[in-house]
């Protein structure tokens, strides 16, 4: 049986990556209590990474497209952390993201909205979160978006 969070995505006509295998010494995500840590996960498409900086390669509207890709891994992330069963997520907490731009770009927030308005078509309220939305100078394998997250879990 369909969970209620996988069908909503059926409905959007999303469908999740895999879980994204860790880069590096560290694992995609931690669970303590009935929270769930994800680590930061890249902007990535079917066609690859999705690189670029901000202000320079991309514009506002791309970076969210990225973002919303940050946000799809995410959830591929949770629903490992929940055993296959994102019905368990009772809440997006919080979401920390990274945008790749340029010096003078100040559109971070609107670039990681891509992100945030995903997870609450998807999720509605339960995926409303605070957030932080800051501005690197470069980012893992010249990526344009690195998001990670904190879900609640039940």
């Amino acid at each position: 049986m369909t969970g209620k969070i996988e069908a909503r995505l059926a409905e959007l006509g999303v469908t999740l990556p895999d879980a994204p295998a860790p880069a590096a010494n560290y694992v995609p995500f931690v669970q303590v209590g009935d929270l769930v840590f994800v680590s930061g996960q890249i902007s990535q498409g079917p066609d690859g990474l999705i690189k670029g900086k901000l202000g320079a390669d991309l514009d506002v509207a791309a970076g969210a497209a990225a973002a919303k890709r940050c946000g799809m891994s995410l959830l591929a992330q949770a629903r490992a952390a929940c055993g296959g069963d994102l019905d368990r997520i009772t809440r997006v907490v919080k979401l920390t993201g990274f945008v790749n731009s340029t010096a003078d770009f100040t559109d971070q927030p609107k670039v990681i909205n891509g992100c945030s308005d995903f997870l609450v078509e998807v999720m509605g309220d339960a995926g409303r979160h605070s957030r932080s939305a800051v501005s690197a100078p470069s980012l893992p394998l010249g990526v344009a978006v690195e998001i990670e997250a904190i879900f609640q879990v039940k």
